[in-house]
């Protein structure tokens, strides 16, 4: 029997234009369904949870956009990785994140974009995907006269890093629809795929990325 995950993996909350979840909204509808009629959210990935929780209310969502070490750290506070792993893995209950809700769906947070303003006792994460995604991922402007890092070269250098798992870089406007053992990319962007060792890959919306979901094959990419 394969595995029952529901994953709805958004790189952002916003998108520019529009309002709160307003670029995915249809996408939500579609993976909850007309049954699903309580949504649980999750709002630690902000200082002010409780207008975090009110702006949620008018939306759907299980794990927002925020902080990711705030969000990760507050999970492992309250005893919530093992439950929540057991609850999306093993009993089916669909779960949705958008930006740091999405990355601690991953293996680590290694790969988010965030300043580390708390320190959760590990950078393992859920790990209800065996690969890491970068939301909000931008792309190197060559005419841009900012010095700092691009994000493709922050990424190389965690491959640098021995048995590293693939990054998936989610542009704003782009998600990922996890159904058990099938994994498709939706949204109205794409998506960079940096495997270690290997030059990154271009993605547009519908691409397959269910081979990103087994594990065996992840070894030897």
């Amino acid at each position: 029997m394969g595995c029952p995950r529901r994953l709805l993996l958004v790189s952002n909350s916003t998108l520019h234009g529009g309002g709160y979840l307003g670029h995915c909204q249809q996408h939500i509808q579609s993976f909850l369904g007309g049954k699903v009629k309580r949504v649980l959210f999750v709002p630690y990935a902000l200082h002010d949870r409780d207008a975090y929780a009110r702006t949620a209310r008018e939306k759907f969502e299980s794990l927002g956009g925020g902080n990711t070490f705030r969000l990760l750290k507050a999970l492992y506070d309250n005893s919530l990785i093992q439950e929540i792993r057991k609850r999306v893995l093993e009993d089916g209950v669909p779960y949705m994140g958008s930006s740091a809700g999405t990355n601690v769906a991953t293996v680590s947070i290694n790969t988010t974009n965030d300043m580390p303003i708390v320190y959760p006792p590990s950078l393992k994460a859920l790990g209800l995907v065996p690969f890491n995604i970068n939301p909000h991922y931008l792309d190197p402007d060559d005419k841009s006269t900012h010095m700092g890092e691009t994000r493709e070269e922050r990424i190389r250098q965690y491959h640098e890093e021995p048995n590293t798992p693939p990054v998936l870089g989610l542009r704003e406007g782009a998600m990922l629809l996890v159904e058990g053992d099938k994994a498709t990319l939706q949204g109205v962007t794409g998506a960079r795929l940096f495997l270690r060792g290997k030059k990154p890959t271009e993605h547009e919306p519908g691409t397959d990325f269910s081979f990103l979901l087994i594990d065996s094959n992840l070894q030897k990419l």
